[in-house]
């Protein structure tokens, strides 16, 4: 018997949310699928992205409270597109605040880097991803 798919949820400091929603959402193609306002002291505000039906999302947590981000080289989400990386894509990434960025030998030989208004990097990678 194999377990249950799980859902993974990945979050995120953000400076501006606004700036993180035209990446994710305008330049990358995800769908809102939660927003919040911080309605008392202490609380955030969210944006979370991803696809519906997906097992994973993206939540950034901007507003006063918020922690800072830090981004490292290290910090990567990478997409399996297991073909090649659409130049097109890239663009709208860009045009939507994102900055192409290497990652390194071995994630440049194998997709496109590019950072987010706050500094986070997506790798796009040609490869295909398999768990077997």
């Amino acid at each position: 018997m194999s377990p249950a798919p799980t859902h993974l949820r990945i979050a995120r400091p953000s400076r501006d949310l606004a700036a993180a929603e035209r990446f994710w959402v305008g330049g990358l193609g995800l769908d809102v699928l939660w927003r919040s306002a911080a309605e008392a002291p202490g609380e955030h505000d969210l944006l979370m992205v991803g696809r519906p039906g997906d097992h994973w999302h993206l939540e950034l947590v901007g507003g006063e409270h918020a922690a800072a981000p830090t981004p490292t080289a290290e910090d990567l989400l990478v997409l399996y597109l297991d073909g090649p990386v659409d130049d097109g894509l890239v663009r709208e990434l860009e045009r939507a605040g994102g900055t192409r960025v290497s990652a390194g030998p071995y994630w440049d030989r194998w997709g496109v880097t590019v950072a987010d208004p706050d500094g986070y990097r997506l790798v796009l990678s040609t490869r295909g991803w398999s768990n077997g």
